[in-house]
């Protein structure tokens, strides 16, 4: 056997990868963050700022209230609370406002062009989300790693998790 003799392999210089983003662009021309009250969904909110600032990117900041599965009825007996749908509705449209307009202001303090949104009665967080940004051409969705729900997951949340495996786009997800 005879052993084959080494080529010798120019390689060309290529210019730097910050270069090549200068030429073609900003990867990331619409960026969606889901937010939910929860720190995970803040920590989202200010990464989702920092990325659209650097990219010169639009920011689309967007909060489900998702649609109840079932109603809890009332304890029967004295001073047992009673909440009702409207109650619910009322409620988590306030709190879902008022988180939308603060990472918006968030976004807007770092000189992002950012716009809110709440998107009511969606029968499920994931399929709104992904929906919602595939009608708006985003090219990256950010989310938090865990939620405001009290159930655990072992490495991510179950709304993170259907998002990655569901969206059309480029999925960020933020510890």
């Amino acid at each position: 056997m005879r052993a084959s003799k080494s080529r010798k392999i120019r390689l060309r210089p290529v210019s730097s990868h910050h270069n090549a983003i200068a030429t073609v662009g900003p990867l990331f021309k619409r960026v969606l963050v889901a937010i939910d009250g929860s720190k995970s969904a803040l920590r989202a909110a200010k990464v989702a700022a920092k990325l659209a600032q650097r990219n010169d990117s639009e920011l689309l900041v967007v909060c489900v209230v998702q649609r109840p599965t079932y109603v809890f009825s009332p304890a029967h007996g004295v001073g047992a609370p009673s909440i009702t749908l409207g109650d619910y509705y009322v409620y988590a449209n306030k709190e879902a406002e008022k988180w939308v307009d603060d990472a918006v202001s968030l976004a807007e303090g770092h000189g992002v062009k950012a716009k809110g949104r709440v998107l009511k009665n969606a029968p499920s967080i994931v399929q709104a989300l992904t929906e919602y940004a595939a009608d708006q051409e985003v090219d990256l969705i950010v989310v938090g790693r865990r939620g405001v729900s009290g159930f655990k997951r072992l490495l991510v949340g179950s709304v993170s998790s259907g998002v990655v495996s569901h969206a059309r786009s480029s999925v960020l997800v933020v510890k």
